[in-house]
């Protein structure tokens, strides 16, 4: 196991209990105690824990980890979702991401299709985003005419959130938004833990024609702080197979197309 996957690992843990000591992260990753204390006063230099007397716990910014400790979990799901919702775009479409892991492996799918050009607008693809690292990787692409809101950036989505970035978002209009989010259920629809990210987010949202979730099994059943959108907000759900049935049919029954991929 490397390094990046011990700390991801040792975050999880903690933002499930609150707190492990040096044994059981010895046990959970099997590596040595000495490599433990190493990578816990490594996360603790970063913030991401705060370390005790033969162990850390849980810091404030733990339990909504940053985006660079969230690529490697679950990561073939949120590659065969990302393809899905990929699918779902035809070209010459305008389309808003928001931040994340999922929506930036979207945004590589759409990136490396091999769609005609040009169209009136001079590009195969129109992507509004609020999240400068999926900017940064479409900058570069002159097949994609990039559009980027402002804002002040949060840290650990690299979205771009409060007032500039919702006034740039309702003066647009969207054929998609495909929205990355913390949470999704049949009572309370799509959310996150980050009021400003959700206050984007549902501006993003209300000005598409169709709104798409793209949220793993883990996330699906599962309520978060601030709502994005309401269930009969969002057009389609794209989830993994895992995903329990009880959960898929609540939301199919109240009109939510969903596909396990």
């Amino acid at each position: 196991m490397g390094t990046h996957e011990r700390w991801t690992r040792l975050l999880e843990v903690l933002g499930e209990r609150g707190r492990i000591d040096v044994g059981e992260a010895v046990e959970l990753l099997n590596v040595s105690a000495a490599t433990v204390r190493r990578d816990m006063d490594e996360l603790a230099n970063q913030q991401l824990l705060v370390r005790t007397r033969g162990g850390a716990v849980l810091s404030g910014v733990a339990y909504d980890l940053p985006l660079r400790y969230k690529t490697a979990r679950r990561a073939d799901e949120k590659l065969r979702i990302a393809k899905a919702a990929a699918a779902m775009i035809p070209p010459g479409a305008v389309v808003g991401l928001n931040g994340g892991t999922t929506t930036s492996e979207v945004a590589r799918e759409l990136a490396t299709r091999a769609d005609p050009v040009p169209y009136p607008n001079g590009a195969a693809l129109t992507v509004v985003t609020n999240a400068i690292n999926i900017a940064n990787e479409l900058a570069v692409r002159p097949q994609v005419k990039t559009v980027v809101t402002g804002g002040v950036a949060r840290p650990n989505s690299y979205e771009l959130t409060g007032p500039l970035a919702t006034m740039v978002l309702q003066g647009i209009s969207l054929d998609y938004a495909i929205l990355g989010v913390n949470a999704v259920d049949a009572r309370n629809g799509a959310a996150t833990h980050d009021e400003g990210e959700a206050s984007a987010n549902r501006a993003m949202a209300l000005r598409a024609d169709k709104v798409i979730i793209v949220a793993d099994a883990t996330k699906v059943g599962r309520r978060a702080f601030a709502q994005v959108c309401a269930v009969h907000e969002f057009a389609v759900l794209i989830t993994d197979k895992e995903a329990s049935d009880e959960n898929v049919e609540q939301l199919v029954a109240l009109g939510v197309e969903v596909h396990c991929v």
